[in-house]
């Protein structure tokens, strides 16, 4: 079971940005919560989502849509990005960085 927090948040939003992925919190008409600009690489979440929504949202974008060929990510962003893939989420993908 994963905790919503921000910093998590911020993790999923990072491996966005390492997909090339331009997340954007927008107002709108979604029926799902979100709409993908497929050739601009944007993801458009419904502003009005709490952490925990927009991190629902970030999750299904991640597990449905068809990546091709396993992206070059860091090493933290590609543990995350195969547990969500895998459906394999746990408090170890969003632990805090230790100081």
């Amino acid at each position: 079971m994963i905790k919503y927090t921000t910093h998590f948040l911020k993790k999923i939003e990072t491996l966005f940005g390492e997909l090339q992925y331009v997340v954007r919190y927008e107002k709108g008409n979604f029926n799902s919560g979100y709409c993908i600009v497929e050739d601009r690489k944007i993801a458009v979440v419904n502003r009005f989502f709490d952490t925990e929504g927009r991190i629902n949202v970030l999750i299904d974008i991640l597990q449905r849509v068809d990546w091709g060929e396993m992206p070059e990510l860091s090493e933290k962003s590609a543990k995350l990005f195969k547990a969500i893939r895998e459906n394999k989420l746990t408090e170890e993908n969003e632990e805090e960085p230790s100081n």
